[in-house]
Parts: C-alpha cells; sequence; structure tokens
C-alpha cells in the first residue's frame, strides 16, 4: 500500500516535499492535491514510472499526459511559446488551465503527442509548486479519478482507496473539490478552448 503523508496545503514543510521528491527521483508514482483535483505523478523522465502511470490509468500509449512546471520560465523550456502564448500564460498562470503547446526538444518521446505537442499546467497549489521546485523539472500529472468517476476523490484518503495498492506515496493535502482544468489550444494566435473546466474561458475568446 502506497505510504499516506500529510503535508500542510499553505505552507508545505520542506522536510517533507523532500521526502515526496526522494520517491520521484527513484522513479516512484505519487499522488497530490493540485487546484483542480487531486493528480497522480512521476518525473516526466523517469519512463518507467510514465508507463506504469499507463498503466494505472489504462491509457494508450499514443494519449500522452500533461505535465506541471512551475513557472513561465519553466514552460519556455519544454516548449515553443510565441508572444501572444507568452502574454496570455503571464496573464492566467499559475491557475486552473492547461495549455497546449509545441513541444521542445527538452520533452521524452512518451509525453509528446504525434503532433509534437504537450499539455502545460503551473498549477496554484503551494503543494505542487514546491515539488516542482525541488524535483528540478516537470512533473507528469492525470487526475486521481476512477474509471467510472462516479465517486469524487476530494481527499488523500480517497485517494488510498482507489489508488492506494498501485502507488508508492499519497499526499494527503486536505479537500479539494475535483473540477478538471480548462484546456486551451496556444498553436495558433488565436486560442482555442478544447475543454471548459476551472478556469475562466471568457479569458481567452
Amino acid at each position: 500500500m502506497a505510504r499516506l503523508l500529510e503535508i500542510n496545503p499553505y505552507n508545505p514543510q520542506p522536510r517533507l516535499i523532500s521526502q515526496v521528491v526522494d520517491v520521484l527521483r527513484k522513479g516512484g508514482v505519487v499522488a497530490y492535491p493540485t487546484d483542480t483535483m487531486y493528480g497522480i505523478g512521476c518525473d516526466i523522465f523517469q519512463q518507467k514510472a510514465v508507463k506504469r502511470v499507463h498503466q494505472i490509468k489504462r491509457r494508450p500509449k499514443h494519449k500522452p499526459f500533461s505535465f506541471m512546471c512551475s513557472d513561465l520560465k519553466n514552460i519556455s523550456q519544454y516548449a515553443h511559446v510565441s508572444n501572444t502564448a507568452y502574454r496570455l500564460m503571464k496573464k492566467n498562470l499559475p491557475g486552473p488551465y492547461t495549455f497546449v503547446l509545441p513541444g521542445s526538444k527538452l520533452v521524452p518521446k512518451i509525453m509528446l503527442t504525434k503532433q509534437k505537442t504537450v499539455g502545460i499546467r503551473v498549477p496554484d497549489n503551494p503543494i505542487c509548486q514546491a515539488m516542482i521546485e525541488e524535483l528540478g523539472n516537470p512533473i507528469l500529472t492525470t487526475s486521481a479519478q476512477g474509471e467510472d468517476r462516479e465517486r469524487l476523490v476530494i481527499d488523500g484518503l480517497d485517494v488510498e482507496d482507489l489508488f492506494g495498492s498501485q502507488i508508492d506515496l499519497i499526499i494527503d493535502g486536505g479537500e479539494v473539490y475535483p473540477e478538471p482544468s480548462t484546456v486551451v489550444s496556444l498553436l495558433d494566435d488565436e486560442p482555442e478552448i478544447l475543454r471548459e473546466g476551472k478556469g475562466d474561458p471568457a479569458l481567452f475568446r
């Protein structure tokens, strides 16, 4: 069973964040709260761990997951960011959005679509920010929801019930009422809303 670690959602304890990052560096899979819902993820450079997440979520290999960066500067290492995209992201990040951008050469193939695009998030959540900053590179992110999505996963204990036997560590960072991020394509000059979620889509119209 996964280890359950309680972390303060507003002031994450550095000692505990180090324990999480240690698991990620060793190729582990962890669950954590974001600003939209609980997520499951791993270091994007740990290919075995990425494959494990595909198995856990029963997701085909040709459908890559999004990943979380710490800030805009971090995004520009892993994606090609146009001036328009930069302005829009600067205004709305961190926040409940996933942005689709052309991936850079730094992104592992398993994280790229056939069109060489990536989905990138900068969640407005201190635990996520602390994890990414200490790890030093992006973390894969996918929702910690069951297949049927009927059961609401709102805290670490719910994640433990659903995925406890399949992952290595669960951060319990309080309750998060699940609502997916708004997905915005910034591949062209005109932003395109691909999915409406928690983030206000009107800001991109």
